[in-house]
């Protein structure tokens, strides 16, 4: 399974590089709008700091704004000129799939957003797209289960044959990375700390001290 971060913070994204980790990121004018990063010059300058940050053969996930098929054609055209790791982020709606269908024609890669069903998932898949993004965390906030929208979705491509990834987005913990993968996601965004969270458990602090005193106690009595 890739691994991706969900940010638009270059130290955040500088830290996952330096892990060893990354296979790339995901953005949305949310994440660039809490770095302070406004307007459509310095949003794209941003997107392509991320780009050379992240080097080649990472996936940098930038999303449109406009909601018009013609507006969302034109962004996206914009944003995958800006660096070859581009990957342009449409929105699940009628004429996103229509501006999915167009980018594929045309070559360019998409993340297919706000996924919250199988039938959307199917419908993007169908249009070309690379990736679809169903949101598992805002799944569970309305008390239905995320984990197995993935697990649909994955049974659903095994079945027809469609190779679009799945890529598990609104992570709310390690715990949900572990069950996305488990359910065949093919990708997970997450924010640095339930990535980070997948190195913590209580046992391993336990040992690494223990392993540490013994160590230490062998080296005063030698």
């Amino acid at each position: 399974m890739l691994f991706f971060v969900d940010t638009a913070n270059l130290d955040q994204i500088r830290e996952a590089v330096e892990l060893g980790v990354l296979d790339g990121v995901t953005t949305n004018p949310s994440l660039m709008a809490k770095e302070g990063i406004t307007g459509e010059k310095n949003i794209l300058r941003h997107y392509r700091a991320i780009c050379e940050l992240v080097g080649e053969n990472r996936d940098v996930s930038a999303e449109v704004i406009a909601t018009d098929y013609q507006g969302i054609v034109e962004e996206g055209k914009r944003l995958a000129d800006l660096h070859e790791n581009i990957v342009v982020k449409v929105p699940m709606i009628r004429d996103g799939i229509k501006a999915i269908a167009y980018f594929a024609e045309a070559g360019i890669r998409t993340n297919c957003t706000l996924v919250f069903s199988a039938g959307q998932a199917l419908l993007a898949a169908r249009a070309g797209a690379t990736y679809v993004s169903p949101f598992i965390g805002r799944i569970d906030d309305i008390g239905w289960n995320g984990i197995r929208l993935i697990r649909e979705i994955n049974h659903l491509y095994l079945e027809t044959g469609y190779e679009t990834a799945i890529l598990a987005a609104s992570i709310r913990s390690p715990l949900h990375i572990v069950e996305a993968a488990k359910a065949g996601a093919d990708a997970v965004t997450c924010p640095m700390s339930a990535l980070l969270g997948l190195l913590n458990h209580p046992l391993t602090d336990i040992g690494l001290a223990k392993f540490l005193a013994d160590h230490e106690k062998a080296n005063k009595q030698a």
